[in-house]
């Protein structure tokens, strides 16, 4: 096996373990994958691979969790969240993203420490939280293709929705958002080397393996708890966006 095969064999094995914990959390698999393959890439050509392999994480949530999903949060999210993306998109070349990461991981942290303090917090099912949420997370999905998903997350997850509708609705308004940023990106002038276009037969499986392997560890979880295991990634993510941006 040469450098090239192992990469994709790496990248693959990656999408999985990132999509399982992405639809445990319903953040989609970009907050993993997009940290660590920034080390061998550059940036623009991981938001394009990842944004390809992240818009299939949407679907599969879509079609696993396919009974818990409701339009009117979705109605409410995409509209900002489409025009916040595209906006973030075009911007992502020419805006540095670690002091705005730094000071969303802080934010994550302190309302991951008020999800265990107030465990009973619901936010009310209104236009405003719907539309603030939705612009905050489209922006940062399209400029920096992480962060964006675990606020959306935390924006929903202030819902108390039951844990089927918060991952089918989190996956259905990912897929408007990540459409249009990849159309964006391409549009830009961003593409992928071929030996990496030839490695998506292989990434795409991979992504529905690892969102089938995080319903059975959603389905084993009560839904009691769901809430505190978001609470626990929020921490996890904020702890990685205040220390490396």
């Amino acid at each position: 096996m040469d450098e090239v095969q192992l990469f994709v064999a790496g990248i693959a094995a990656l999408t999985i373990v990132a999509s399982i914990v992405g639809t445990v959390a319903g953040f989609g698999l970009s907050t993993v994958m997009v940290p660590i393959l920034t080390l061998f890439m550059p940036v623009p050509q991981v938001l394009v691979l990842v944004g390809i392999v992240h818009w299939f994480g949407d679907i599969w949530k879509m079609v696993l969790f396919r009974k818990g999903l409701k339009l009117s949060p979705v109605i409410g999210f995409v509209v900002p969240a489409v025009i916040m993306s595209f906006i973030g998109a075009v911007l992502t070349l020419s805006i540095d993203p670690t002091v705005l990461s730094r000071v969303l991981g802080a934010l994550m942290l302190a309302y991951a420490v008020f999800l265990f303090v107030k465990p009973t917090f619901v936010l009310p099912r209104k236009t405003g939280p719907m539309i603030a949420g939705g612009a905050a997370s489209g922006f940062l999905t399209g400029a920096f293709g992480i962060a964006g998903g675990a606020l959306r997350g935390a924006f929903l997850a202030a819902y108390n929705f039951p844990k089927e509708v918060y991952i089918a609705t989190a996956g259905a308004i990912a897929v408007f958002v990540d459409s249009v940023r990849l159309i964006t990106y391409v549009a830009g002038g961003t593409t992928l080397p071929p030996a990496l276009w030839i490695g998506f037969p292989l990434f795409i499986p991979a992504s529905f393996l690892g969102a089938a392997i995080g319903k059975k560890l959603v389905d084993w979880i009560p839904q009691s708890a769901f809430r505190k295991v978001i609470a626990v990634v929020l921490v996890l993510v904020g702890v990685r966006l205040v220390i490396f941006g």
